[in-house]
């Protein structure tokens, strides 16, 4: 029954990702919307340099838009780099500055975004990380779907790059399925995700909702959190860009063990959601990678049960791969899905791994321990 429903569940993203229109930018299109760029940066010293000059780089008129980076406690160049950028669009604030001396907080990062859209002076807030680079046409996009349909939120599509090593590739196959998914989800109204890496939300709704008040004790959270407040103050509000114009790409995480702490950070909020579609989906996938683990206990002393549980992972490698090749190709990463079936029980246990540790709570981020 789990791999029946787990198929169909399936068939619905491919179907969903499909009817996803992409978003064409209206000829002779001139942008009118002002645009704060807020980079939270924690240690970045490698990456600040590229993202901001991606941002810099924009087709988006030089009068219309403005960088605001918040350094979040780096004892590292960051801000160095930042504040050796000799443009006046870019802005440098310290987070120190901005905390009562001696407070303790648990989420450093919504502290930095809420510093940096209070000293914004856009319409528009548009929030990336400093591992991201942006298309030069990334801006402009964002900007026509937010003057054309004035929505709330707009989700927007993040890629990872790959160097081509198997660890790079595993992360770079699940992303992609995330972002085919988070596409899919919205046109099916299956549940809203999204990916603060590429993330657009009206300054005014942001107040409106209290910004990140009432979910400013939870660490991870910023952009599906702040989602689902805004969407619960106006319904239907949030557009989804399917766009290659408008995707953001950073980099995969360097080494497993940082792979398996960011995705415990992701899956730290389960329990947090408000979307009874997305927290029943999202059951239904632990549950069906955990039969895998079941089964294959369960066949040491049932030897027979291995026929199963052969069965029903040559199902879910079809489903999953059926899905995947149209998402591959809007993204360019076809070749990844060369290693897609032998992958296939690594990416189980870390679902089991990640989704068991995510929902105990803790884990380490970028030399914190957070609970």
């Amino acid at each position: 029954m789990l791999t029946l429903v787990y198929v169909l569940l399936m068939a619905a993203y491919s179907r969903g990702w499909a009817m996803q229109p992409e978003f064409i930018l209206p000829p002779g299109y001139t942008p009118v919307t002002f645009i704060s760029v807020v980079v939270p940066a924690r240690n970045e010293e490698a990456t600040i340099g590229p993202c901001i000059s991606s941002i810099l780089a924009q087709h988006y008129p030089a009068h219309l838009f403005e960088i605001i980076v918040v350094d979040d406690h780096s004892d590292d160049a960051t801000a160095g780099i930042v504040t050796g950028i000799r443009d006046t669009k870019v802005r440098y604030l310290s987070l120190a500055e901005h905390m009562e001396p001696g407070k303790t907080i648990n989420a450093y990062k919504k502290a930095a975004l809420t510093a940096g859209i209070n000293c914004s002076n856009g319409t528009l807030i548009v929030t990336t990380d400093a591992d991201c680079t942006a298309s030069p046409d990334w801006l402009m996009h964002i900007a026509a779907i937010f003057e054309r349909d004035q929505p709330k939120m707009i989700v927007a599509p993040v890629i990872y790059t790959s160097d081509g090593s198997i660890l790079h590739n595993f992360q770079l196959t699940d992303f992609m399925s995330m972002q085919g998914i988070t596409a899919a989800a919205h046109k099916l109204n299956l549940g809203n995700m999204s990916n603060g890496a590429n993330l657009a939300f009206s300054k005014a709704a942001f107040q409106k909702a209290g910004g990140y008040e009432g979910i400013d004790h939870l660490a991870s959270g910023d952009d599906y959190l702040l989602m689902m407040k805004l969407s619960n103050a106006a319904p239907g509000g949030i557009a989804y860009l399917k766009s290659a114009k408008a995707i953001v790409t950073t980099t995969p995480q360097p080494d497993w063990i940082s792979f398996l702490r960011q995705r415990i950070r992701w899956a730290s909020k389960s329990g947090k959601y408000q979307d009874s579609r997305l927290t029943a989906i999202l059951l239904l996938v632990y549950l069906f990678n955990l039969s895998f683990l079941v089964l294959v206990i369960l066949s040491l002393f049932s030897p027979w049960l291995l026929g199963l549980l052969a069965a029903m992972l040559v199902t879910k490698i079809m489903a999953e791969y059926i899905f995947l090749v149209p998402v591959a190709v809007y993204f360019k990463r076809t070749k990844v899905l060369r290693y897609f079936a032998i992958l296939q029980p690594l990416h189980i246990a870390y679902i089991i791994l990640a989704g068991f540790m995510g929902f105990m709570g803790g884990y380490k981020w970028k030399g914190r321990t957070v609970k």
